[in-house]
């Protein structure tokens, strides 16, 4: 195998072994916890989860990008200002820690404790990718994986979501000094400069007004149920969307290795034959995915999701739904990222506060399972006009613009 292929090989292992780290975390959440306990660790880890997607979108999507002599200075820096900016986030979330009460605000606290650890230790491996090393990515992230495993798989059964949070951060230490003792030889002698990051203009910022849209849109509104409604349909809507954590393991693979591939092809009669025969997949491996986990017994469910297997079980044919129309979404909007990248930004907004809405909506009419549905509908949605889209560009899209895919 080649030099290019083995990087690729260890770029997916990568992103699966970061997967796996989210999902049995959840997992494992799930099970030493009660109900309640699990819906407050989950508020946490939605937290969590904007502040990560946040920062993969100001520093580490505009690192990978970055080419030239000097890209050992751009990974010091990068690094730099994760550091000072998770700092500066976890002393704001200690504040909030402290206004809220009893073990909601006990888990807060603890966030804001380890949020430097975490955030930090996730962001290497954009230097590590921005330097084309993703095996030295992907063996930090394996000693990741089994250390959170070990450090939660320890923790006595009723324990607090606060005393999980910090469980959870601690266990990030081993994989953070292993990561930047393997940075350090491309990065000796470098400076950081932290002032393009403050700087209006920096190529971080379009793609935190995509991520915002596209992602963390959704993951506030869930988060806000805990906060308006109740706390119990956060973790009975996180706990369906874990079980279906394998799948997004697919979308960012295509996500990330697609636009070279399509690029490649030459002309939109190409790059759309195969992007829609790639959503035809994910969609019927998203269906049968529901599928299996509708059957499984619940004796099993139980077995992974502890006492939040029956809130979370409910919302299975929603869920199973949501993401088999994400496949088909996921691969409209990365034939648009191929053929035409300026038209994913316009989409992005109008249907994911589309989503947002009917989220909301559903909640407010039939409940948690309302919310599920709506969901899935705004995924529904934001795929047809994804590929009505594509449907409406020259036939000549694409033949002219090979910067997108090289770019990724």
């Amino acid at each position: 195998m080649s030099r290019r292929g083995l990087a690729a090989v260890a770029s997916v292992l990568d992103q699966a072994a970061s997967s796996a780290t989210n999902i049995l975390v959840l997992v494992l959440a799930a099970r030493l916890s009660s109900a309640s306990g699990f819906a407050d660790f989950s508020m946490v880890y939605v937290t969590f989860s904007v502040l990560l997607g946040l920062n993969m979108a100001y520093v580490g999507q505009s690192l990978v990008l970055e080419k030239g002599e000097l890209i050992g200075a751009e990974c010091r820096s990068a690094v730099g200002f994760t550091a000072a900016a998770s700092a500066a986030v976890g002393a704001l979330l200690l504040v909030v820690g402290l206004a809220l009460p009893g073990a909601t605000g006990s888990a807060f606290l603890a966030l804001g404790l380890v949020l430097p650890l975490v955030l930090l230790q996730d962001g290497l491996r954009y230097c590590f990718s921005a330097l084309r090393v993703p095996q030295r990515a992907l063996a930090a992230d394996v000693l990741r994986l089994v250390c959170v495993v070990a450090a939660l798989a320890l923790q006595p059964e009723g324990a607090s979501a606060g005393r999980l949070v910090l469980a959870w951060g601690l266990s990030a230490l081993p994989a953070l000094g292993v990561g930047l003792w393997l940075l350090r030889p491309y990065v000796r002698g470098a400076r950081a400069d932290l002032r393009p990051y403050l700087r209006r203009g920096h190529l971080g910022q379009r793609f935190v007004v995509e991520f915002a849209v596209g992602n963390g849109s959704s993951q506030l509104a869930v988060l806000g149920l805990g906060v308006f409604a109740t706390p119990l349909a956060v973790g009975a809507l996180r706990g369906a969307t874990t079980l279906f954590g394998p799948l997004n393991v697919l979308f960012n693979s295509a996500n990330a290795f697609g636009p070279p591939v399509l690029g490649r092809l030459g002309g939109k009669r190409a790059t759309v034959r195969a992007t829609a025969a790639l959503g035809l997949v994910l969609a019927a491996v998203g269906a049968g995915w529901a599928t299996a986990l509708y059957l499984l017994p619940d004796r099993l469910g139980r077995e992974l999701l502890g006492d939040t297997w029956a809130g979370a079980s409910a919302l299975l044919p929603a869920t199973g739904a949501q993401y088999a129309v994400m496949g088909l979404g996921t691969c409209a909007l990365l034939t648009l990222r191929v053929l035409a990248p300026k038209a994913t930004l316009s989409l992005q907004v109008v249907f994911s506060l589309l989503s947002v809405g009917l989220l909301l909506g559903g909640y407010a009419v039939w409940g948690v399972a309302g919310a599920a549905w709506g969901l899935a509908a705004g995924s529904a949605l934001k795929a047809l006009a994804a590929w009505w889209r594509v449907t409406r560009l020259p036939a000549a899209a694409g033949s002219r613009e090979p910067e997108p895919a090289a770019a990724a």
